[in-house]
Parts: structure tokens; sequence; C-alpha cells
């Protein structure tokens, strides 16, 4: 692990996909310079074609910068020693559907060179922590419900006790009850150690369990920060008093102090970040963009060079 507690440090980083005759076709992520600190979870947003795969994809090494440098647990992405300490969960999980649940963690172990012992405590151990039953472990993945294949997804991307962990709309097709259940995980994460970098399109999800987010749009980073701070909405005051009747309160301003009042908080109220990330999106594309169309706002240039309609 890096030494001064980056898991993740970006600088400059410039990602652009050319076409055939090499020139610039599309600017996919432009001058990133960003830090993911050790022990948090840090949400990456942004709608669809912000570039939030790309900076996945050269986080991974799948693919390589155009300009910039990045350092992944304080060093280059193609050192196989940092390879061993990432687990990735896709947005969509391509598992061989003709292993059980059993097996699949076994044979990605096996890719680590896990050893067996090592293996069959670990094994049973996530199948436990992602919550799938005796019954369930032993069933195809061709069988598997999208929740079920969800759940395999992140006992695959655990198996090598990862220190930074990618995950990608982790709660894609789980009940109300599995998303609980995968932020508690999250959290527990965070507890051990770990460093978790969470791309979703839930943002109450992310609200529930990241300490600092960014939001991209068409390749440019357009907000940073704690997660709390970024949600107060400051030019509002509030204030929270005990022990106070109507006509005091009318004058609660002026008078707080000199009336006595007990456990009086003056505090900001918060937004939501779905209202943060709305407001960022419009403010980029002086549109009025509507809730059920903001996802797709600005969904051009990824989507052009990777031919998905999706980030």
């Amino acid at each position: 692990m890096a030494a001064n507690g980056e898991a993740v440090k970006t600088e400059h980083l410039t990602k652009v996909y050319r076409d055939f005759w090499g020139r610039d076709k599309v600017r996919a992520l432009d001058d990133l310079n960003l830090t993911i600190h050790r022990g948090e979870v840090f949400g990456l947003l942004g709608p669809n074609g912000s570039g939030k795969s790309t900076t996945i994809k050269l986080l991974l090494n799948l693919i390589f910068p155009t300009r910039g440098s990045i350092k992944v647990l304080g060093r280059d992405p193609d050192d196989g020693e940092v390879k061993q300490r990432i687990g990735f969960l896709p947005e969509e999980s391509y598992l061989y559907r003709f292993l059980n649940g059993e097996e699949t963690l076994y044979y990605y172990g096996k890719l680590f060179k896990i050893d067996r012992r090592t293996l069959q405590r670990r094994v049973p151990e996530l199948l436990d922590i992602v919550g799938l039953d005796a019954k369930a472990r032993k069933r195809k993945l061709r069988e598997y419900s999208k929740g079920m294949a969800r759940r395999i997804g992140l006992a695959q991307a655990l198996i090598n006790n990862p220190d930074l962990i990618l995950l990608d709309e982790p709660t894609t097709g789980l009940d109300p009850i599995g998303t609980r259940e995968m932020k508690d995980l999250i959290l527990s994460l965070k507890q051990q150690g770990k460093t978790v970098l969470l791309c979703s399109h839930l943002l109450a999800d992310v609200q529930d369990v990241c300490d600092r987010i960014t939001i991209l749009f068409r390749g440019k980073m357009q907000t940073l920060g704690q997660v709390s701070e970024l949600l107060q909405v400051r030019d509002i005051a509030q204030i929270q008093a005990k022990g106070l009747n109507e006509q005091q309160l009318e004058e609660v301003r002026q008078f707080v102090q000199r009336l006595g009042a007990t456990q009086t908080q003056i505090t900001h109220p918060t937004t939501t970040l779905e209202d943060l990330f709305v407001r960022v999106v419009r403010q980029n594309t002086g549109q009025d963009i509507g809730a059920g169309t903001v996802a797709y706002a600005g969904a051009s240039a990824e989507e052009t060079a990777s031919g998905k309609s999706k980030s």
C-alpha cells in the first residue's frame, strides 16, 4: 500500500479516442486531477458519457492515457503487484455460467494463486458475507437471478482480499434488503481499512456510504469534496432549540442567548445528492433537465467512442 496514504492519484489525466486516421475524435477524459485517500469510500459520479468508465479502465490498465499520469497504490497501474491488490465488480459481471457459486470463487482464487487451504476458509466466508446460502452456492450461475449474480460478482471481487475495490453499480438488481446489505458491506470494508471507489446512478446509495465524491461531466471534473459539505445549503441557516414556545421562536434570532434556550443549534440545512447532481449537470448544459432525463445528459463523448449507452 502507498506509504503516503494515497490509494489513487491522477495528474492531468487525459484520454482522447482517435479515428482511423489518427485524428482526435472524442475527448473522454480531460485533465483529471484526483486523489483518493486510503481507507475512504469515494463516489465517482456523472451522467452517461461523462468519463467514469474511461477512468476505471485507466486505473485497471485496460486502456492507456493520452496524457498525464496515474498512480494506484503508489505504483504504476501496469505493475503486476498492484493488480494483485485490486478487486473489481463491473457493471455487468461476465462469469462462467456452467460453474456454480463455490466453483466460481475457487476458479478466481486460483487465478490469484491463492493456496487451497486459504481458499477452503475464504470461499464459504465470502459466500456468507454476500448472502448466498448453501443451496444457492451449489447452483449453476446460469440459474442465478440478477441479484444473485451481483452477489457472486462481489464475492469474486473480494476473493484476493484487495486493498482497493472498484464497484460499478453494485446494487443493480438487488431488492431493498439486498441493497441495505450491500451498503453495510461497503461500510464494513471501510472499517477494515479498504479503499472503495463506487460508481452508481443510485445517488441515495452514494449519499449513504461515501465520504467524498466527484461529479464528472463530458470528461471534466465539476465538483469535488466531502458529501456533508457539498450538500450544505450555505446561504440558509436553521436554528434548533428545545424549550421555547411559539412567541419565543419568533424572536429567537435576536434574543436566543437572553432567553436561556438549551440545546440550541445553528446549522446549515442540507440538500440531497440528487439535487446537487442535477444542478451540476444543468449548469454545464444551460438546459432545464428534468429528473427523468438527467441520466442521459451529455451522453455523447464516451458513447461515441465505445458504441455503448453507458459510462
